[in-house]
């Protein structure tokens, strides 16, 4: 390999996974692999060993998840570069991986030129996403835009407001409902957390002026 050629850790749990992967990188004279691990501590402990340029990190393992992982290497080798390469494509996992610091999203069907050109670009510091892992991040941004507090409000989160509504405390609201004070008690806790409600008086304020309770 030459000297300018990018250093690449795989980390994967499963062992013929990372055999393809480090047969595919052999295709590539400017991509040398220099380690592989099976889950994310030790993917951790190899960065500190034989300092990557990237790694491509799987996010389902045990021991530590790639998530978690990609936040420790980021924060102890920030000149390392992450790119998540998995089979999951839902919108928590694609989340969860950018915000540790990946700097790329990519699934497991993925070409292998579109996997080295990947490499190349985290090297160079330029993101990659998945068609999918893009259409989940754009889904979730418009969610989030027309969600509105209260909307994800339980069928039994909306009685327990109707009742606080009514005046009612936790202990008359667990006789109505028939249920212990601690089951109300936590269904409260949900509504001042879904309302942004720093105490009942504001939530039950909040639900009367965006008509929560019909």
């Amino acid at each position: 390999m030459s000297e300018s050629s990018i250093r690449i850790v795989l980390v994967d749990d499963h062992a013929v996974v990372r055999s393809g992967l480090a047969a595919f990188l052999m295709a590539f004279d400017d991509l040398e692999l220099v380690g592989e691990a099976a889950d994310g501590s030790e993917a951790v402990r190899l960065c500190a060993k034989v300092q990557p340029d990237v790694v491509l990190m799987d996010l389902i393992m045990p021991e530590m998840d790639g998530a978690t992982a990609t936040r420790e290497i980021r924060r102890h080798f920030p000149h390392v570069q992450v790119i998540a390469l998995t089979s999951f494509k839902e919108e928590d996992l694609v989340q969860g991986a950018l915000e540790a610091g990946a700097i790329g999203y990519l699934l497991k069907n993925v070409s292998i030129e579109e996997l080295a050109q990947a490499i190349r670009s985290a090297h160079a510091g330029r993101p990659t996403l998945a068609p999918e892992a893009a259409q989940a991040l754009i889904q979730n941004a418009t969610r989030r835009q027309s969600f509105e507090p209260g909307d994800d409000l339980t069928e039994r989160e909306r009685e327990v407001l109707a009742l606080m509504i009514e005046g009612l405390n936790n202990n008359a609201i667990a006789e109505r409902l028939v249920v212990s004070r601690s089951t109300v008690k936590f269904h409260v806790s949900n509504i001042l957390s879904k309302l942004h409600a720093e105490s009942r008086t504001e939530a039950v304020a909040y639900a009367l002026q965006h008509k929560l309770i019909a």
